[in-house]
């Protein structure tokens, strides 16, 4: 089992920025792909950003030069980093991590973009 805790999130303006950060802990084997999730409602949960643990990096289309999505290899977390928030970006996002167990998920934490 591998359990998961975000932190971050809130209400902020447009244009303005934001950061979320998640730690992991439990079972974490060294091949895993970790990062970000997010749902509006309504919506589907849509992929934000993840890194594996080799670096390699995938970004939605959406958020590409405005998001940045770090890792910790060493504390297990990852962290996202948004900047030139939108309204559209406005959903609950959801901490995510992958191994060969199995697919994991955080409690989620809301991100509101409105002026």
């Amino acid at each position: 089992q591998v359990q998961l805790v975000e932190s971050g999130g809130g209400l902020v303006q447009p244009g303005g920025s934001l950061r979320l950060s998640c730690a992991a802990s439990g079972s974490i084997f060294s091949t895993h792909v970790m990062g970000w999730y997010r749902q509006a409602p309504g919506k589907q949960r849509d992929l934000v950003a993840v890194k594996t643990s080799g670096g390699s990096t995938t970004y939605a289309d959406s958020v590409k030069g405005r998001f940045t999505i770090s890792r910790d290899s060493a504390k297990n977390t990852v962290s996202l980093q948004m900047n030139s928030l939108k309204d559209e970006d406005t959903a609950v996002y959801y901490c995510s991590f992958r191994n060969v167990v199995g697919e994991y998920w955080g409690q989620g934490t809301q991100v509101t973009v409105s002026s």
